[in-house]
């Protein structure tokens, strides 16, 4: 991420969300995390390969802004979120 905000990054932000709410919806994006400092960001995507990985994030309207994009693929990816709720008997 830039190191300061300006305007035209500002700017982008409202398309930046809705792209990243439409990937969530199409089950593209399964967790969207930035930095409290907002130097950081992870985004956890399906894909077929890190090729096809890197051509979504390549549409982000913030992409021109990141640096040093890197994409690793997952063996596992497991969190408390993704389970089945408890179930309850009542």
């Amino acid at each position: 991420m830039p190191d300061t905000f300006d305007e035209a990054f500002i700017t982008l932000i409202p398309q930046h969300r809705a792209f990243i709410n439409q990937l969530f919806a199409d089950k593209v994006v399964e967790v969207y995390a930035i930095s409290s400092d907002r130097s950081r960001g992870w985004v956890t995507m399906n894909g077929d390969d890190a090729a096809a990985v890197q051509a979504v994030v390549e549409q982000f309207p913030l992409y021109p802004y990141l640096h040093g994009v890197e994409i690793d693929e997952l063996f596992i990816f497991d969190s408390a979120s993704s389970r089945f709720p408890p179930i309850s008997l009542n």
